[in-house]
Order: structure tokens, then sequence, then C-alpha cells
């Protein structure tokens, strides 16, 4: 059994479950948003297409972790792939849980198509678990921030499609759609939960960090960038809150913190070559 296993869990075969997971995820999303923009309407075999990659790609990811005997957060790689699988996640919970906005959702799938793109990039090289990864507070903190960008790109969806109605163009897209106030409302919900996991993120961080470095904070890049998502998430709830600021303004805003939240979580690994440098 444990051959098999050893067998089945090789590289070759993860990348096989892995690039036939983004290939369903891929004409699911085309499907949707092309039907979205002809039919107004998502077909009901949208969910299904996405479900079953979803459940591809959890072998995918589980193969790696049972080969290399860690979680998929390490290189850029794994880092993307465990995010596509999170992002997707929330994306069906939510999109069979709420009906209503589920147009809205299909317009959340180039942020996905993105990121499978860039994961073709990114090297497939096995893993090395650095000492400092070794404790339950890394996951926890991970997890937070998995379940937090992915809560976020739900209000990202609903405040794109509040935009696209200011155009004529793509109005009679989305007309059925309950209107701007209540969807502004509802991506506020999303943001108020988001915020929520951001802040959990940041404290098992702070404990991983004292656990694994004798410190709870140092102001590295990472850090720091990650306290300024957090005031701008608070500072956006704020605003609508006590200014009572428009849909569309807040819309821009909400896609405006999202991408500097995504940029925190992306870019700056990116840049630095490997996650959390200057600090491994």
């Amino acid at each position: 059994m444990t051959d098999w296993l050893v067998k089945l869990s090789s590289l070759d075969n993860e990348l096989l479950f892995l690039w036939a997971a983004l290939t369903l995820y891929v004409f699911s999303g085309s499907i949707a948003i092309i039907s979205t923009v002809v039919w107004r309407k998502v077909p009901t075999i949208i969910p299904y297409l996405t479900s079953l990659g979803f459940v591809i790609h959890t072998m995918a990811l589980a193969l790696r972790w049972y080969r290399l005997d860690h979680g998929p957060f390490v290189t850029m790689f794994e880092i993307l792939s465990s995010n596509i699988w999170s992002f997707t996640l929330i994306w069906l919970l939510v999109f069979w849980r709420i009906k209503e906005i589920r147009l809205p959702l299909v317009i959340a799938q180039p942020v996905l198509f993105m990121m499978m793109a860039w994961i073709l990039l990114a090297p497939a090289e096995e893993s090395i678990y650095p000492a400092t990864y070794q404790t339950i507070w890394l996951y926890i903190h991970v997890a937070f921030g998995k379940v937090y960008l992915g809560i976020f790109y739900m209000a990202v969806a609903l405040s794109v499609v509040i935009l696209l109605r200011k155009f004529r163009t793509c109005y009679h897209w989305f007309k059925q759609l309950p209107a701007d106030e209540n969807l502004a409302i509802l991506a506020f919900r999303f943001v108020a939960v988001g915020l929520i996991f951001d802040t959990l993120m940041l404290i098992a961080g702070a404990i991983w960090a004292q656990d694994a470095w004798g410190r709870y904070w140092a102001w590295d890049s990472l850090e720091t960038w990650s306290f300024i998502s957090w005031l701008l998430v608070a500072l956006l709830l704020h605003a609508r809150i006590t200014w009572k600021i428009k849909p569309d303004i807040s819309s821009v805003m909400i896609i405006m913190v999202f991408i500097i939240s995504f940029v925190t979580f992306f870019g700056v690994p990116f840049i630095s070559m490997v996650a959390h440098k200057g600090v491994i």
C-alpha cells in the first residue's frame, strides 16, 4: 500500500492532476462568462464542472503534501496552487449559498485565470521546509489569510458589477440583479467578515513569529504591508459606516484595497523570490 502511494504521489502525477483541474476551471469559467454576456444567466453545469475541478485539485495538493510531508505554502508554486484552491472553495460555497449573486461571481473568474497563468511560469520543484515553519501556528496563520483574501474576493466581484452597470453597454447584463445599494451592503458584509479573518491572521502570525524567532513583530516588508492592508480594510468599513459613501465610490475603494492586499500576499514574496524572505 505504501509503495503504491509513493508512486502515485510522484511529481508527474501531481502535475497531471493539477493541469486537469486548471483546465476544468478555465473551461467552466469561460463558459460562465460567455453565457453571462450573451444569455445573462449562468448554466447549471458550471458549479458541477468547477466542483469536479476542485476535487481533482484537492487530490493534486494531497499528493504533494503526502510526498513532501508539509503543507503547500513554501514556494511560489505552492502558494499559488493552494490559493487557487482556497479561492475556488469560497467561490463554490458562496455560489451555492447565495443564488442572487451568481452572475457577479462569474465576473470574479478573471482573477483566478490570472493566478492560473502565473502558476504556469512558477517552477514546480520540491520545496525544503524551514525549521521555523515547524509549528501549528503557521497552519492557522495561513488558513486565516486564505479565508480573508477569498472572502474579500467576493466583495470585489460585487463591486465590479456595480461599476460595470454604470456603462450602458454593460447594464443589460446585470439589470436583473438587486439594486446597487443592496449589492454594496452585501459587499461590505463580506469585507467585515474578511476583516475578522485578517485580524486573526495577524494575531496567529505574531504568535508564530514569537515561537520561531522570539519576537512578535519586526516590521519587515511583509509584516509592514500586512498591517497597512489591515488598516485600509478597517478604514474602508469606517468610511462606509461614518460617511455613507455611495456604492460606486465604495466599490472603487474595495477594489483598490483588494489590489493592495493581493500584492501583499503575492507581490512581496514574488519580488523576494521566496515566501517571507528576511524572516526565514
